[in-house]
């Protein structure tokens, strides 16, 4: 069955394997992006998704970017909360703007943007929600207090929204990509992704954005109606839990 899907962050990286998979899966899908909008302009005219433009850390914004995307694609059953950045420091020189931007960024925005949608979920009767974690959301990393603690409350927010929602045939589940190979992996030196990521992937290699794709996949399906409060790992084996 053919139904709307947001993908934030969704013309870049996991967020573009999302967006093309959903698609191809005969899903409407709307792309959200923040800013590059040469990326942007370039995804649209390669997979002909329909891209928006709004900044997912302001709730104003988001409420207009879905209002919009329900207007001319249809109300949303489907919400992937993907889009996340990095602003790494250690703690004791970590500035309040590089705590806050990526709490916003990370973890204020699932918020933001649930809210907008969690009511016609419930009001129809259906709803797929799909939180982009990570595995230093699981495990923790040095120089990413708050990416590791914006990535964590990812967690517990689809842990409790799952409970709220279950009876409204609305599943939520996250997932937790270790390293995938995109372009901000991609930006670290050869040899410090050898000896310091590779080294400690069970499998030998990163991830594909397709293979974190995939999964969503299921979880957004409606063959997933009995998976919800779920985090399913994604790691190559680099951390197990």
């Amino acid at each position: 069955m053919s139904r709307t899907a947001i993908v934030t962050g969704g013309t870049r990286g996991i967020g573009a394997a999302i967006s093309k998979a959903l698609h191809a899966e005969g899903h409407r899908v709307a792309a959200n992006y923040a800013g590059n909008e040469e990326a942007a302009a370039a995804f649209r005219r390669e997979t002909g998704i329909a891209v928006f433009k709004w900044d997912v850390s302001d709730f104003a914004a988001c409420a207009a970017g879905v209002r919009q995307v329900t207007e001319e694609l249809g109300a949303v059953d489907i919400l992937v909360n993907n889009a996340g950045i990095t602003c790494d420091a250690m703690l004791h020189r970590m500035t309040l703007e590089q705590w806050r931007t990526v709490i916003d960024t990370n973890l204020n925005s699932l918020f933001n943007m649930t809210r907008q949608v969690i009511e016609g979920m419930r009001e129809r009767g259906f709803g797929r929600i799909v939180n982009i974690s990570s595995i230093n959301g699981q495990k923790g990393q040095i120089g990413q207090t708050n990416y590791s603690a914006s990535k964590a409350g990812d967690l517990g927010f689809t842990k409790a929204l799952a409970q709220e929602n279950a009876r409204k045939g609305i599943t939520v589940n996250a997932v937790c990509p270790g390293y995938t190979e995109t372009d901000m992996v991609r930006a670290v030196p050869q040899d410090v992704l050898e000896k310091s990521v590779l080294s400690q992937i069970p499998v030998g290699r990163l991830g594909q954005p397709e293979e974190i794709a995939r999964c969503v996949l299921f979880l957004a399906s409606e063959e997933a109606g009995f998976v919800t409060g779920s985090t399913l790992t994604v790691n190559g084996g680099q951390y197990l839990i």
